[in-house]
């Protein structure tokens, strides 16, 4: 059965604001004649429809019905077997969270008594088969081929999802990258199955199998555990930092499986014109063991100049907050945060950043020092040290001291 939305014919009073309010231009007035009052009709164009809804809050008569289809499924979960993690590669690079994901997919992968797999998409990648044997895997499965030199959502997700549909997994885990982030939901959609953002812990259910995947909810206030109870397999995106890597041991054996892809089943709507590195920072935060990071505060992009004479001299990295980076002031890839990065450095210096949840949540350091006027902001009151003033007097000084400490 498909969704259904009708206008009813006896509420309706030819008002038009359903059909003004219709982003998609499916709804139309039509005459009736048959009408006492000469009323006009409302009439939705199915083929333009899209279900959004926006017609049926508009409409102050309860003139139109609208019905969801929630289809039953039947789904076998005895029929999928085995944990599954995404091996992110870029131009030949393996995201160091690959590795952190293959860690917890091993303990997963034991409670549940199954195996443990890895996933590879890429052109001539075949060699890095080997790598994730000897960090844990059980069996790799390789899609090598020209087409997929550059990532681009639809064509990886469409090998994944027939891989997935072919294999049928019990869990599949995709790294919380801007990879993973961009085309995990677009598999979930292809093979009908529940997703899981940005997770920090997860664990079994050993009664039902079921995987326990808790993230930050209500802007990071909470903590929610989620599962997938009816639909297999369970997928989960994983932020980076959250786990340990899993160690390299040379000599494993393992099972490395090529996966002959279909051309004629790649659809690309959108072309690849170029790559373009982000050459802003040369250490990522995501691995530093000292990152500077600057808030709303800062105030412009010369005070980030500042803070990256700080951590250069340390150094360490630049990140910053949303409020910064949503201002322009600084490229996305150094957000922290919910909404970016997460970041576990043996140091870490908040400069005019005031510590909202949404931030502090991707904040996991040994060491934080603040500096912010405001002395009753949270990240003054989180930090292990904490510098009250004016971060365009307290910076300049303290690369004064490490410059100064340098020469002598």
């Amino acid at each position: 059965m498909a969704n259904t939305i009708k206008i009813i014919s006896e509420k309706c009073v030819g008002c038009q604001m359903c059909a003004k309010a219709c982003p998609f231009g499916a709804i139309s007035m039509l005459q009736r004649a048959e009408h006492p009052k000469k009323l006009a009709l409302a009439s939705i164009d199915l083929n333009k429809c899209t279900y959004c809804g926006l017609c049926i809050q508009t409409c102050k008569f309860n003139a139109i019905e609208f019905t969801k289809d929630v289809p039953v499924t039947n789904v076998d979960k005895n029929l999928y077997r085995g944990v599954w993690v995404y091996a992110e590669q870029r131009h030949g690079v393996v995201h160091r969270l690959s590795y952190e994901l293959l860690n917890k997919g091993k303990h997963l992968a034991k409670e549940l008594g199954t195996t443990l797999s890895a996933i590879l998409i890429g052109d001539n990648i075949k060699a890095k088969a080997q790598g994730f044997i000897n960090r844990g895997a059980d069996k790799v499965y390789v899609c090598d081929d020209p087409l997929l030199l550059e990532f681009q959502e639809e064509s990886y997700s469409t090998v994944f999802s027939q891989l997935i549909e072919q294999e049928k997994p019990e869990i599949v885990l995709i790294g919380a990258t801007d990879i993973g982030r961009s085309f995990a939901p677009r598999v979930a959609a292809k093979i009908k199955t529940g997703l899981t953002a940005d997770c920090m812990s997860l664990e079994i259910d050993h009664d039902t199998r079921n995987l326990k995947q808790t993230r930050p909810a209500f802007g990071g206030n909470v903590m929610a555990t989620i599962v997938t109870p009816e639909h297999r397999p369970q997928m989960s995106t994983v932020r980076h930092r959250v786990f340990k890597e899993a160690q390299l041991q040379e000599g494993l054996t393992g099972e490395i499986v090529d996966f002959k892809l279909d051309i004629k089943t790649i659809v690309n709507r959108t072309k690849f014109l170029g790559f373009v590195k982000d050459e802003s920072s040369s250490i990522d935060i995501s691995d530093a063991d000292i990152v500077v990071a600057g808030g709303r505060g800062v105030g412009s992009v010369e005070g980030f100049k500042l803070l990256k004479e700080l951590a250069d001299l340390l150094g360490g990295a630049l990140g910053a907050s949303r409020a910064a980076v949503d201002s322009g002031w600084i490229p996305y890839s150094h957000q922290i945060g919910q909404t970016g990065k997460t970041v576990s450095p043996k140091l870490y210096i908040a400069c005019a950043i005031s510590g909202h949840m949404q931030h502090t949540v991707g904040v996991n350091a040994d060491i934080i020092i603040a500096i912010n006027k405001d002395s009753s902001c949270h990240m003054m009151q989180i930090a292990t040290y904490a510098l009250e003033g004016d971060i365009y007097e307290i910076v300049p000084n303290i690369i004064k001291e490490i410059k100064s400490c340098k020469c002598s």
